[in-house]
């Protein structure tokens, strides 16, 4: 197996940045704020301020990718 294939991560291909893209499209902020209550969604949210936090920040990043997973995930 190459480094590239990564078959049970059901999250390869895809960058933090378009999995917040697709959750603001989705919920907007405000409502992105209520399910993952952090001040960079709820305080002057944007997608730069939100990135940086998110990617110092493992338990905030976990719960983003979580959220998107079970409103993305592809069935079947």
């Amino acid at each position: 197996m190459t480094p590239n294939e990564q078959p049970n991560n059901p999250l390869h291909g895809i960058t933090l940045e378009m999995i917040l893209i697709r959750l603001v499209e989705q919920y907007g902020w405000e409502e992105l704020g209520r399910h993952i209550p952090i001040k960079c969604f709820t305080n002057e949210p944007g997608i730069k301020s939100s990135l940086k936090f998110l990617r110092r920040t493992p338990w905030a990043r976990k719960k983003v990718e979580e959220l998107y997973l079970g409103a993305f995930r592809k069935t079947g």
